[in-house]
């Protein structure tokens, strides 16, 4: 079968390798990323979207060019923009992306539309496939996943001014972004007297992302995307579906309260494994026979377990915020956003296995970038 035919960079040339190798320290991130991982899978993965399949008209950028440009984009929460100019002017995220060091970055409408390409052509397939071939690189590597996952959401606010957007549905307009919805953030306690208190909830505008880790290893294995309405439960069956179908060594499954529906406790069950969704307290309060059932699993060592590693993924989903901007939404749109969530989860991914397998940091370097 004919190769596909890619855009000529230079970097086998003394622009290229060479001069790298010389100036590019062994211990950079970027480039401990760029020798871990295959990027040649990713490009057959991602070239079968291209008209042609990379055979028809101009030669374009190799796939890879721009899939570790916009994964820069997501490490050092870039615009698409700033990515061009980022790469342009610095010499190890030009190594990782694969240029000559006198090789000009493709230009941002460039990567806006490899962005929809992979969004309009390759729908979410393209990005579970890749969340996928992460994992079996990691198991590759020698990395071990443990028997614990943890399930939760993370809500990013939509990237509309709402007050604004009131008033343009006010005088008959559509909304900005028509997918987005409002959901609970939160339940918060205020005061309502000197003696008293009350929870309230506390709203967003915006998605949510709904993920499932390995508390083992801090990888996240299962991914997906919502309006920010939806009740997190009725997505915990089919992330748990999805890591059985990577055949991960799992045997116990945490989550916080919000999951602890009836229906999710028996899919478990008829699949062999232990619940730690955090039970409500009308379970094993409640004053008939059926809550000793309850009572049982919540005196379990692995109910037990699973519920202290529950904070893992408060912590990554704090990681995503703050160094990776996944509070806001770049993009109008749910599978816009959806193109989100799945580049930051791989980028979080992929700084994990770095990490794991070499010892080499990404916040240490970020300052020095």
């Amino acid at each position: 079968m004919e190769r596909p035919r890619y855009k000529e960079t230079g970097k086998e040339t003394f622009f290229g390798n060479f001069i790298y190798d010389r100036v590019v320290p062994k211990q950079h991130f970027l480039r401990q990323l760029d020798e871990m991982i295959d990027w040649e899978k990713y490009s057959e993965l991602i070239i079968s979207l291209y008209k042609g399949e990379g055979m028809a008209g101009r030669p374009p950028y190799n796939p890879v060019i721009l899939l570790k440009m916009q994964l820069i984009a997501y490490l050092y929460d870039l615009s698409e923009r700033d990515t061009e100019t980022y790469v342009d002017e610095n010499i190890p995220a030009k190594n990782f992306v694969g240029l000559a060091i006198d090789e000009k970055a493709p230009d941002h409408s460039t990567l806006t539309v490899f962005r929809e390409r992979l969004i309009k052509r390759g729908k979410l397939e393209v990005f579970q496939e890749m969340l996928k071939e992460i994992m079996f690189t990691a198991q590759e590597r020698g990395i071990e996943f443990g028997k614990i996952q943890v399930i939760d959401s993370v809500h990013s606010v939509a990237n509309v001014n709402t007050a604004k957007d009131e008033q343009r549905k006010k005088k008959g307009k559509e909304a900005r972004d028509p997918d987005a919805s409002w959901g609970v953030k939160q339940q918060q306690r205020i005061k309502v007297s000197e003696e008293k208190s009350k929870e309230q909830p506390l709203y967003f505008y915006g998605y949510k992302a709904h993920m499932s880790m390995n508390a083992g290893n801090d990888l996240i294995t299962s991914v997906e995307v919502s309006t920010g309405k939806e009740y997190d439960g009725h997505h915990f069956s089919s992330l748990v579906k999805a890591d059985l179908e990577k055949e991960l060594p799992v045997e116990t499954y945490a989550a916080d309260r919000g999951y602890d529906d009836g229906e999710n406790h028996y899919y478990l069950e008829k699949r062999g494994l232990h619940s730690a969704i955090h039970l409500k307290r009308n379970r094993t309060e409640k004053k008939d026979k059926n809550k000793q059932g309850w009572l049982r699993m919540k005196e379990s060592k692995e109910y037990r377990r699973g519920i202290k590693e529950r904070y893992k993924i408060e912590r990554k989903f704090g990681e995503a915020k703050q160094w990776h901007g996944l509070g806001r939404c770049r993009y109008i749109g749910e599978m816009k956003y959806a193109f989100q969530v799945f580049l930051t989860v791989i980028v979080l991914n992929l700084k994990r296995i770095v990490k794991m397998i070499s010892g080499v940091g990404f916040k240490t370097q970020v300052a020095n970038a």
